[in-house]
């Protein structure tokens, strides 16, 4: 069965976000990360993790920018997602997460905290519907937007994927 963007959105409850195209928790862990077992910058006791659906669609793609915690995203319908990525030491590159193993892509991407990114779907893409599991789990002090400018600049070696990924957010 083919559903839609729509069609998601209503079976598991997502509701639009302000970086993650649409999101719905699916899980919060009961167990918690005392404030004292975290590194800093951790201001405060965590979840010992989280897990949340997302949907990217032309219109709702995700922002630039990063949390705290290490996470790894799960592909599960639609369309191949691209992700750009921009380390904490300076590096990036460009994955793919998306069913074809054959092509390349892989259904599981691990994106470590602190970690820069941004996603794209290919031209005439109607959706990707994933998930993120984050641990610690993701509290809202724990994300930062990121400014595609000042990265261009600490990122020179990739401005040209910087400026591709993020020319079309509004």
């Amino acid at each position: 069965m083919n559903l839609t963007a729509t069609e998601i959105i209503d079976l598991l409850g997502l509701q639009k976000h302000p970086t993650c195209g649409f999101v719905a928790e699916a899980y919060c862990s009961t167990q918690v990360v005392p404030v004292e077992a975290l590194p800093k910058p951790f201001d405060g006791a965590r979840p010992l993790g989280t897990a949340i659906y997302f949907l990217v669609t032309p219109e709702a793609q995700i922002r630039l920018h990063r949390i705290r915690s290490d996470q790894m995203y799960h592909h599960y319908l639609g369309d191949p997602l691209e992700v750009l990525l921009l380390y904490p030491d300076g590096t990036g590159r460009v994955v793919i997460v998306g069913s074809d193993l054959a092509a390349g892509m892989r259904p599981q991407l691990f994106i470590p905290g602190g970690t820069f990114h941004t996603s794209r779907l290919a031209t005439g893409s109607s959706y990707s519907l994933l998930g993120t599991t984050a641990w610690p789990g993701v509290e809202p002090p724990d994300g930062e937007l990121g400014n595609p400018d000042e990265l261009t600049t600490a990122y020179s070696n990739l401005w040209t994927e910087i400026s591709a990924f993020t020319q079309q957010r509004g």
